[in-house]
């Protein structure tokens, strides 16, 4: 894709689409509308491009240690902070968080995998 624009909206709508999946596979996670939904989805573009990658800088040495499973943790603490910050966004705990930031990025790794980069 050529046009960052173009890029930028069609991750929004992924992590928008991967949102809503998950919503409908684990009982754990929740959205007040769709507007809640929407905003979930462009603040957790936002927070992975801007936050996620200090936060893999700066915990590079453990995630070495144990193989590259604290990216998963970095994920799961991600995606938290945006239910955090985004009201009508509700995540049960941490153990739901996990394994949705885990289908998520499965998810978007598919997506991303038939769309191209």
């Amino acid at each position: 894709m050529s046009n960052p624009l173009v890029s930028v909206l069609l991750r929004w709508a992924i992590n928008t689409l991967a949102l809503w999946v998950a919503s409908y596979l684990f009982s754990g996670i929740s959205f007040k509308d769709a507007g809640a939904l929407w905003v979930s989805g462009l603040l957790l573009g936002f927070v992975n491009a801007i936050i996620k990658p200090m936060l893999v800088i700066l915990t590079l040495p453990l995630s070495v240690v144990t193989l590259g499973f604290f990216i998963l943790i970095i994920n799961t603490l991600m995606l938290l902070l945006v239910a955090w910050l985004v009201p009508g966004f509700v995540i049960a705990g941490f153990w739901t968080g996990f394994f949705v930031a885990l289908f998520i990025s499965v998810f978007s790794f598919f997506t991303n995998l038939l769309i191209g980069k």
